[in-house]
């Protein structure tokens, strides 16, 4: 491929510095054009990325038996409906009408489209494990498309779909496609990933894991742990606090007049935040009934934790029900209502000597002991967020850190959870119906392709793997209008494509700083110049893109010691 001929422009400057680096890079690349708010066209190198990505994909998920299939990207309702997910979806989710009046949606995850597939063709037990995959377009109407390719509303993903007898077998294989996971990110070159614990969402299931890259961009909070290597999202991390157990102290109201929050009363009091029980006020989304969560003053409420243990989406709350008992700023376990959902944190548990509001306004307890003074059953649960320098679940050691992470990929153990919904049943040995139970693995393409430049890129542009690069070497031309440097150019292309190598051949009759800096932005791992210089020399200027070599081979034996490079490259990826 010539540069001369390569749909795209290289730009010098893109036209939102506040993008993040590798949307602007891949921008100024000429990598992909924006149609839309979270809807991009891929131009050739992307696409060259996306292939290769694809194709390590492909041969992974071969290797652990999977089967390519392809779903459609537009599905009758009926199918959602059966699976309760077309009114438990929000927004996100396109529904229209054809033509004829049916309702339609568009795909944005594909479990309800294979258990349609496989429904009446995998009637025996004999028949079974199997796995199914697809790479396929999905749109998923997305609030906050943002960082190019990082989050969108169209996406090219990989999702497959493992169909088992028994949670023994989905267990053996969900370990199986774990393994996978991590060589194909090891494969495309992805360095800084983790897999953690993560919350199931909608896609529903009780175990899951998220792979992340690890980056200061990430949307994704992790809880890592530095000594025993422990690794969860935010949502779904233990917080684990340690009180040594207090003395219980009188129940005493006293005034705090204009003190409403934790540091207004703490100073006011003279009180650590750890002394004291933060109430958070949320509501149920669909009767608009308040809750009322007690976290130790130091500590933060996780919203998917308390999801989770409520069953029930929720809200914090815009309003508060006038005879909850609840008064704003100074809420506590004293003149709370039955109207009210209260839930108490861990991180509160053996403390007998709390500061609390008194439910009425200017006046707080000191005192205050959810054991003595609460008067309705409850349960320390764990609703409250992990924190840098936390107790680590695993170890029992303070070594959590704090980090931020892309998703690049996910697995779920779903059960029986659409199987049962939508009626998908076969023969057992025992000649009994059951529900298949299922496993659910994705990884989005695009987003991997962006967050390896993200991590893999100076300021220049990007450094691709030659594992996924749109080339494996460029070739400049630094002085095209000379015959000899011409000649030699195009000698060592044809050299190169016959041994195998792609080659990206730049002869434009642009100057060599613009050339260079052209050659940054397409991240080609191997660089051969050629120029006068080099021709009256006798050899070849070869670079790689990450800088680690910078040598000369004489012409001669150019080609094949660039073909040795490569392949020399490419072994580090061949997992």
């Amino acid at each position: 491929m010539k540069v001369r001929n390569l749909l795209g422009e290289r730009l010098k400057h893109v036209s939102d510095e506040s993008q993040i680096e590798s949307q602007i890079l891949m921008t100024k690349g000429g990598y992909m054009k924006p149609v839309a708010s979270g809807i991009y066209s891929l131009l050739p190198p992307a696409q060259r990325i996306s292939k290769k990505i694809q194709s390590i994909i492909r041969e992974e998920m071969d290797r652990i038996d999977g089967q390519e299939v392809l779903f459609p990207v537009v599905m009758p309702a009926t199918l959602w409906q059966s699976s309760g997910r077309y009114t438990s979806i929000g927004s996100e989710m396109v529904r229209f009408e054809d033509r004829g009046g049916n309702k339609m949606v568009l795909g944005m995850t594909h479990e309800e489209a294979a258990v349609h597939m496989a429904d009446h063709i995998a009637k025996s037990y004999s028949q079974y494990p199997f796995m199914i995959y697809q790479l396929q377009t999905k749109f998923r109407d997305e609030p906050r498309a943002r960082g190019g390719l990082i989050r969108v509303r169209e996406f090219t993903m990989k999702d497959a779909y493992s169909f088992h007898t028994s949670q023994e077998d989905l267990e053996k294989y969900y370990e199986r496609a774990y393994e996978a996971y991590v060589r194909i990110f090891k494969r495309t070159g992805a360095k800084n990933v983790i897999a953690v614990k993560s919350d199931s969402g909608m896609m529903g299931g009780n175990i899951s894991h998220e792979f992340m890259l690890l980056s200061d961009v990430g949307e994704d909070t992790l809880v890592i742990c530095s000594d025993c290597g422990y690794s969860a999202n935010m949502e779904v991390a233990e917080c684990i606090t340690v009180n040594e157990e207090t003395q219980s102290a009188p129940l005493v109201k006293v005034a705090t007049p204009g003190s409403k929050t934790i540091e207004e009363v703490c100073a006011f009091l003279g009180k650590k935040p750890e002394q004291t029980a933060k109430a958070v006020v949320y509501a149920y989304n669909d009767t608009d009934e308040n809750i009322v969560v007690f976290v130790r003053g130091d500590t933060e409420v996780n919203e998917t934790k308390l999801r989770n243990l409520l069953g029930r989406e929720i809200h914090p709350a815009a309003a508060i029900d006038e005879e909850s008992g609840i008064v704003p700023g100074f809420i506590g376990g004293v003149g709370l209502t039955d109207k009210v959902t209260v839930v108490v944190d861990r991180s509160l548990k053996d403390l007998h000597d709390l500061v609390t509001g008194a439910n009425e306004e200017g006046y707080h307890y000191t005192g205050f002991d959810f054991d003595r003074d609460y008067k309705k059953p409850f349960e320390y649960v764990d609703v409250a967020k992990a924190r840098s320098g936390g107790i680590c679940p695993v170890c029992g050691k303070p070594r959590l850190t704090i980090s931020k992470g892309i998703e690049v990929g996910n697995i779920f153990q779903l059960g029986d959870k659409y199987t049962r919904s939508m009626g998908m049943t076969y023969l057992d040995s025992d000649n009994t119906e059951k529900y298949p139970i299922m496993g659910c693995y994705g990884i989005g393409v695009g987003r991997l392709m962006a967050s390896i430049c993200q991590e893999s890129c100076d300021e220049y542009g990007p450094i691709w793997p030659i594992s996924i690069a749109p080339w494996q070497v460029e070739v400049c031309n630094l002085r095209v209008t000379d015959d000899k440097v011409r000649a030699r150019s195009e000698e060592l292309v044809a050299a190169l494509e016959k041994a195998g190598v792609e080659v990206l051949y730049d002869d434009r009759e642009v100057r060599p700083g613009f050339m260079f800096a052209d050659a940054d932005l397409f991240g080609v791992p191997v660089r051969a110049v050629i120029s006068q210089k080099t021709e009256e020399r006798g050899v070849i200027e070869v670079s790689t893109r990450d800088k680690s070599i910078k040598t000369e081979f004489a012409v001669g034996e150019a080609a094949d010691k660039i073909a040795g490079l490569v392949r020399k490259m490419l072994s580090e990826y061949d997992i």
